[in-house]
C-alpha cells in the first residue's frame, strides 16, 4: 500500500519511513539466511510411560503362553491319551471281533461297561512300561546321537522291550495277574534271549524288520509333513503380518515359532499316526503271537478273549486280516485314535485360552499420567535470529 497516494506506511501498527522500513527488511529477510534457533525448554510435562516395558511384558507373557502349551502337549502325550492308546491296540489285535469301532461313538458305551466291571483302573493299565520304554528309548538315542549321526536307532534296540510293554498294554486285569513296575525289564530280556521258536510265537529278529521299517518310515514321514506344516504356517503369518502392516521379513517372534512348532508337531503325529495305522495293526499282531495273552473282549465290554494267531510273516498276517476280515479290518479301533487327536487338541485350546486370559489379568495396566497443575506448560517461542 505504500506506492497508494494517501495511505501511510505502516509497519506492526506503527507509521514509518518507507525507506528506513525498505532497508531493515532487506536487512533483515533477503540479504541473509533465516536462523530459527528453539529457546531452552524449561517447563515440559512429566515423564511419559515408556512403550518398551509393556513391549517386554506382552514378549514375557506369550513366551510363557507357549511354554504352558508346550508342557500341557507333553502331559497330555504320555499321560491324558493312554487310555485311548489301550483301547486302540485291544482293537488292533483282536482278529475275531466283529465290531471294528471306526468311529468314537461306539467306544463310549464299551468304556463304561468296562468302568463298571473292572473299575477306573482299567485303561491306565501298562502306563508304567509305556513310559520306561519311551525313557529308554531316549536315553539309547541320545547315547547313539554322540557317537554316530544316525537318528531313531533306538527302534531296534528297544523292541524286546516294546513287545513286553505291550502285552501289558491290552492284556485283561481280570483273567491276568497285574505286572509289576520293573517287570517289563525282565520280560523284555527273556524276548530278547528267546531265539529258538517256541510254539506260535515270532522271534525277537523276525520282528525287526517289519518293527524297524514300521518305525523309520513313520519317523521320516513325519520329519516330512512337520516341515511343510511348519512352511506353511510360517507364510500364512507373513501374509497376516502384510495385511496389518509392515515386517521384518528375516525375524519371527520367539512366541509364534513356538506356536508354529506346537501345532506342526501335533499335524505330523497325527498325519503319520492315521496314514501308517494298517501298518501298526500288522506289526503289533506279530508282537503278540504266541503270547498267550487274554483281552478284553471290546464287543461287549464284559468278557474276555483269548489272542489266538498262526501267521508266518508280516505279508501273510496283511493278507490273512484283508481276507478273514476286510480292508477294514485294519483299521480296527481307529475310532479311538479320532478321540485322541481329539481330547489332544481341545487340551492345547483350553490351555492357550486360559493361559491367555491369566496373562491378560497380569498384564500390568497403562498409567494415565496428568499434567501438573503446579507447573503449567508455558508455550515455546523461537528466536529469529
Amino acid at each position: 500500500m505504500a506506492s497508494s497516494p494517501g495511505y501511510e506506511q505502516v509497519y506492526r501498527g506503527r507509521p514509518t519511513n518507507s525507506r528506513s522500513f525498505d532497508e531493515n527488511l532487506s536487512n533483515n529477510y533477503y540479504e541473509r539466511d533465516i536462523i530459527i534457533r528453539p529457546l531452552d525448554v524449561t517447563n515440559l510435562p512429566p515423564n511419559l510411560p515408556n512403550d518398551n516395558s509393556s513391549e517386554d511384558n506382552d514378549i514375557a507373557i506369550k513366551k510363557s503362553i507357549g511354554i504352558g502349551c508346550g508342557l500341557a502337549s507333553l502331559i497330555t502325550q504320555n499321560l491324558l491319551i493312554h487310555p485311548f492308546i489301550v483301547l486302540r491296540r485291544q482293537c488292533q489285535v483282536n482278529p475275531n471281533a466283529t465290531t471294528y469301532h471306526l468311529v468314537p461313538i461306539t467306544l463310549i458305551p464299551v468304556i463304561i461297561r468296562l468302568h463298571h466291571t473292572q473299575g477306573l483302573n482299567t485303561l491306565w493299565k501298562g502306563i508304567g512300561s509305556v513310559l520306561i520304554v519311551r525313557g529308554l528309548a531316549l536315553m539309547v538315542d541320545d547315547f547313539i546321537s554322540k557317537i554316530t549321526p544316525w537318528p531313531n536307532i533306538s527302534i531296534g534296540i528297544v523292541a524286546p522291550f516294546y513287545s513286553a510293554s505291550l502285552v501289558e498294554t491290552v492284556q485283561s486285569e481280570i483273567a491276568s495277574e497285574r505286572p509289576g513296575i520293573l517287570d517289563v525289564f525282565r520280560d523284555g530280556g527273556i524276548r530278547l534271549l528267546e531265539v529258538g521258536s517256541k510254539g506260535r510265537i515270532i522271534p525277537i529278529y523276525a520282528l525287526l524288520v517289519p518293527h524297524i521299517t514300521y518305525g523309520i518310515v513313520k519317523y521320516l514321514f513325519g520329519l516330512v509333513v512337520k516341515g511343510v506344516a511348519t512352511r506353511f504356517m510360517i507364510v500364512r503369518d507373513r501374509n497376516l503380518q502384510e495385511k496389518q502392516g509392515a515386517y521384518n521379513k528375516e525375524i519371527i517372534s520367539e512366541s509364534t515359532m513356538q506356536d508354529i512348532e506346537l501345532h506342526s508337531t501335533l499335524i505330523s503325529m497325527c498325519a503319520a499316526e492315521v496314514l501308517f495305522y494298517p501298518l501298526e495293526t500288522v506289526v503289533h499282531r506279530l508282537h503278540l503271537q504266541g503270547t498267550r495273552t487274554i483281552i478284553d473282549n471290546l464287543d461287549t465290554g464284559r468278557s474276555v478273549t483269548p489272542l489266538l494267531t498262526s501267521y508266518s510273516g508280516a505279508y501273510d498276517c496283511y493278507k490273512t486280516i484283508i481276507t478273514n476280515e476286510g480292508t477294514l479290518g485294519l483299521y480296527k479301533g481307529f475310532g479311538s485314535l479320532v478321540m485322541q487327536f481329539g481330547i489332544h487338541f481341545l487340551v492345547l485350546k483350553a490351555t492357550k485360552y486360559v493361559l491367555t486370559e491369566i496373562g491378560t489379568m497380569l498384564r500390568p495396566k497403562p498409567k494415565i499420567i496428568k499434567p501438573s497443575t503446579s507447573m503449567p506448560i508455558q508455550p515455546i517461542y523461537y528466536d529469529e535470529a
